[in-house]
């Protein structure tokens, strides 16, 4: 059993696994996140700092469910954050896609299959430099 203080209100509860928040924090970051997520749609050209206001809610905290691609922003919405690998000014999540696909490649070289390689026959060698021997007892 792992028991721990909640990040947010200080109670203790029974952490099973992800962020350090009791149930009932959850739950109302959970509808905080809705009430973000209705704001943006009403209001697509809002930067974070106008959301954050207007839902009461800290810039960092939109900013990660930016990266954790629970949010994302319209083409036109002033909202951009940088690659964390290149620094292109992408909509959501933590990687371009140029990035998202030069990792996958390096991950699937990676962990590719040796590929068999053609058994080469063997060498015979010429009949002359064997030593036989026949009917030895």
């Amino acid at each position: 059993m792992n028991v721990r203080n909640c990040r947010k209100c200080g109670k203790l509860f029974n952490h099973i696994a992800g962020a350090p928040i009791c149930p009932s924090c959850k739950e109302a970051l959970e509808k905080t996140f809705q009430d973000v997520k209705k704001y943006i749609r009403e209001h697509r050209t809002a930067d974070i700092q106008e959301v954050s206001e207007a839902c009461s809610v800290e810039a960092s905290q939109i900013q990660q469910w930016i990266r954790e691609d629970r949010l994302e922003f319209t083409e036109d919405s002033p909202v951009k954050l940088p690659c964390e690998n290149c620094g292109e000014m992408i909509r959501s999540g933590k990687y371009c896609e140029k990035c998202k696909r030069e990792m996958a490649k390096n991950l699937s070289n990676a962990v590719k299959k040796p590929q068999l390689q053609a058994e080469e026959p063997k060498k015979t060698q010429p009949s002359g430099n064997k030593m036989r021997f026949l009917d030895r007892i």
